[in-house]
């Protein structure tokens, strides 16, 4: 049996705390008041509801001010009229976050701006909680609360270029403290998903200044590839696109035009803050990744029905896609679409199969580990990505395809197959283990390149091996081999 890398359960919410939404932690319903409501009620309405804090709103529910339990001790209990108007006293204006923000946002928020309560806002604007600082630290405690000043900064290019480049020491202190290998790789995929989110959203104001106007209509910036699956390594390129609600075709000209101009923009900012930008053009900026719902659908339908190399490579790419910014109910709606036109589509998956038979993992007759002969700076050096974690994304994004799964994530996919009848405990068991350990293996040495100034890539030498880690690969690598060899079964009626 293949061991995982297993952290403690301490290790384990060291992560989790940066994938919650503030809507998550609010306590109970804010006490809201309108202007004019003198002090003795709302401090009555304090004192009733048990509450340690009342926002002023005006008539559509937005906030003006709040007054806390210290502003009652400080401004009002020994000063204030009881029937002076609570506006006089409150804290304003008020700083707020929305709540489908992250709580390590508004926990980085309050502890720079030194406060104990912010309103959280919906959709529109109006107050629907309050988030106490206390109960977000609960989320959080011990050495968190540094990463969480690391991976939180001013909304501004050069705050988000920070966040960036605290990435490779969070994930290096979080490898050191035994959290699992996938476990991190979700953190730093969530966290480039984050900035995507924040730069769009960067991108979209500088527009509406410089007189844009607001997107013509809800539109999800898809992320695709490992980020897609939320395995992100260091130093990943952009593979992403746009899907846009569905629009009249005379409409054309002016809608992509805002969204080709707005595509430009995120597309350089992501490359200036160290995301680069893909060498394929597998972006937004080229209009073979930016279409409509419905263009998207026929473009998929194409894909499936011509089966050529051209056809099966973009599919291959674009698979693996999960929305990071938007609307994500277009991109679950293309997600259905996939799945419900290749559940059960043999000749399809026949296709799939034979333009990745390529890709084989490293491993030799007798159990000897193949290192790569091709590359003359990595010669003799195992390509944990191509002969590793590549033939296994492969081959369970291809079954996973075939049943109907709709899970993205490799691990995700593997235990819904499991599920569905497809693996069995044992494959599902080393097949799990072979990507927790290759995924393990690759980002160590990603560490240990970055911090010796060497390039960051997908090459281990062999010597870096322990012979326990020697043997686990060995086994990892079987587990993949005899996956793909039951495929090729299957699909071909190939036997050897």
């Amino acid at each position: 049996m293949i061991e995982g890398h297993k952290g403690s359960p301490q290790g384990l919410s060291q992560t989790a705390v940066f994938k919650q939404l503030v809507r998550h932690h609010m306590g109970q319903a804010p006490v809201l008041v309108p202007t004019g409501t003198s002090c003795a009620e709302a401090l009555g309405r304090i004192a009733s509801e048990r509450a340690s804090s009342v926002v002023v709103v005006q008539p559509n529910g937005r906030p003006l001010g709040i007054v806390t339990e210290s502003d009652v001790s400080r401004r009002i209990a020994f000063r204030a009229d009881a029937a002076a108007p609570i506006e006089d006293f409150m804290s304003a204006p008020v700083e707020t976050i929305r709540d489908d923000d992250y709580l390590y946002h508004a926990i980085a928020r309050m502890r720079s701006n030194g406060l104990r309560h912010m309103p959280v806002i919906g959709g529109a604007g109006a107050v629907v909680g309050v988030l106490e600082l206390h109960r977000a630290l609960a989320a959080a405690l011990g050495p968190v609360l540094g990463r969480i000043d690391d991976l939180s900064h001013e909304e501004t290019r050069s705050g988000i270029a920070e966040v960036k480049a605290a990435e490779v020491e969070v994930a290096a202190e979080l490898l050191a403290e035994s959290v699992p290998a996938n476990e991190i790789l979700s953190l730093l995929t969530h966290v480039n998903n984050d900035i995507y989110r924040r730069l769009c959203e960067l991108c979209q104001r500088e527009m509406r200044d410089q007189g844009w106007g607001q997107a013509p209509l809800d539109f999800a910036v898809i992320v695709m590839g490992s980020a897609g699956r939320g395995e992100s390594f260091l130093n990943p390129d952009q593979d992403n696109g746009f899907i846009l609600e569905d629009y009249p075709d005379h409409e054309h000209d002016s809608i992509d035009a805002y969204f080709l101009e707005l595509a430009d923009r995120l597309t350089g900012a992501l490359n200036k803050i160290g995301i680069p930008l893909c060498r394929g053009n597998v972006m937004a900026s080229n209009p073979l990744w930016r279409k409509s719902i419905s263009q998207w659908c026929g473009q998929i339908d194409y894909w499936v029905r011509k089966r050529n190399d051209v056809t099966l490579r973009l599919s291959d790419i674009f698979f693996d896609f999960r929305a990071a910014v938007g609307n994500p109910a277009l991109a679950q709606r293309l997600r259905e679409h996939i799945a419900r036109n290749l559940k059960g589509n043999t000749p399809f998956l026949q296709a799939v199969y034979r333009s990745d038979a390529e890709h084989k993992v490293a491993l030799g007759l007798f159990g000897r580990l193949i290192t790569d002969s091709q590359d003359e700076i990595h010669r003799g050096e195992l390509n944990l990505k191509i002969t590793g974690t590549l033939p296994l994304v492969e081959a369970i994004r291809a079954l996973s395809l075939g049943h109907g799964v709709t899970s993205v994530g490799t691990l995700e996919r593997i235990n819904e197959l499991h599920q569905a009848g497809v693996l069995d405990a044992n494959e599902q068991d080393y097949l799990s283990g072979a990507f927790q350990h290759i995924s393990f293996l690759l980002l160590r040495q990603q560490l240990a390149d970055f911090a010796a100034g060497r390039p960051v890539g997908n090459h281990l030498p062999p010597d870096r091996l322990s012979q326990r880690e020697r043997d686990m690969l060995v086994d990892s690598f079987k587990a993949v081999a005899a996956l793909r060899g039951r495929m090729r079964t299957e699909l071909t009626g190939e036997i050897f």
